[in-house]
């Protein structure tokens, strides 16, 4: 049995070598020819699990330590056979800290003199809830699967939490347009750290809205102009904690390990021993290193050190 997992995914060095055959990759090693002879893959978002992909091959089981899945063609994995796990609310307390900092950073005076809207109720939009009325901010939430339709366009603030959806009654991708930023107070402040894409990022920056953005259109390849334009930046980080991470990771191994009738594994905890910056300030330095170095999106995202 071979099991290929995106090196990047932290915790399972060694775990299931006794199990199986397993190969660590990059997330660009993880072509047709090596997939071909895997029964199973441990994937980020990176790596596009579709017919292209998957075709001829032997996989039955696909996790991704990731809350979304719009990288996986999910009605090609159910025709044939092929289970998916994806591991939603992993690091929802990492990206609502992330939301805190950039608040932090950017809100001067008081915050209980602020309103902010939520769109996407799930396991992030609720903390960012919780976070938000902590400091005493009025807030108002948009998610219409969840009967929820408060007028967020109003507020002083905007944030998004939701997947990234092309279909449906109430698809995602770009549902911050040209018309929505339209109807938005002038100053308000739009933050993406949900998927890129869920941003119109040209209407965008022709709206001349203050912004924040962690997730992007094209990534690894960003517009340079949003970058520029930016109050605050960051290279699709905003859930990476080390407490995000090892829950990933733990779904990932007990669904595999369910999956395969394996006997239950436990993580390699030992496998990060250095932990990242998260002292006041951190973001404001992520967006210097990255607008320095707007070619090394991806490379930075590879090398960040967990907070």
């Amino acid at each position: 049995m071979r099991i290929l997992i995106d090196r990047y995914v932290p915790f399972l060095q060694g775990v299931l070598d006794e199990l199986a055959e397993v190969v660590m990759l990059e997330p660009e090693q993880f072509t047709p020819a090596r997939v071909k002879e895997a029964d199973a893959l441990i994937v980020r978002t990176r790596t596009r699990c579709s017919a292209t992909m998957l075709d001829g091959s032997r996989v039955q089981f696909i996790a991704t330590a990731t809350i979304g899945t719009d990288h996986i063609d999910l009605d090609y994995c159910q025709q044939h056979g092929i289970r998916v796990v994806s591991c939603p609310g992993c690091n929802a307390k990492a990206v609502c800290d992330y939301i805190e900092e950039a608040l932090i950073e950017v809100v001067k005076g008081s915050f209980d003199k602020l309103s902010i809207g939520v769109v996407g109720l799930g396991n992030v939009g609720k903390r960012v809830y919780r976070m938000a009325r902590s400091h005493g901010m009025r807030v108002v939430i948009n998610d219409p699967l969840l009967k929820y339709d408060g007028d967020v366009t109003q507020c002083d603030i905007i944030t998004f939490h939701t997947p990234l959806t092309y279909g449906g009654e109430h698809p995602t991708w770009h549902m911050c347009d040209e018309d929505f930023l339209s109807r938005c107070n002038p100053d308000a402040l739009i933050i993406n750290a949900a998927r890129g894409g869920v941003v119109d990022e040209q209407a965008l920056l022709r709206s001349g809205h203050p912004f924040i953005i962690d997730t992007w259109e094209g990534e690894p390849k960003i517009n340079r102009d949003v970058l520029e334009n930016a109050l605050l930046a960051s290279y699709h980080i905003a859930g990476y904690s080390v407490a995000g991470k090892r829950n990933a990771s733990r779904t990932c191994l007990e669904a595999l390990c369910e999956h395969f009738k394996f006997h239950q594994l436990p993580l390699n905890k030992k496998e990060i021993t250095e932990h990242g910056d998260s002292e006041p300030g951190w973001l404001k330095r992520i967006t210097a290193q990255l607008k320095a170095n707007p070619g090394d999106f991806e490379q930075l995202r590879k090398e960040y050190k967990l907070r």
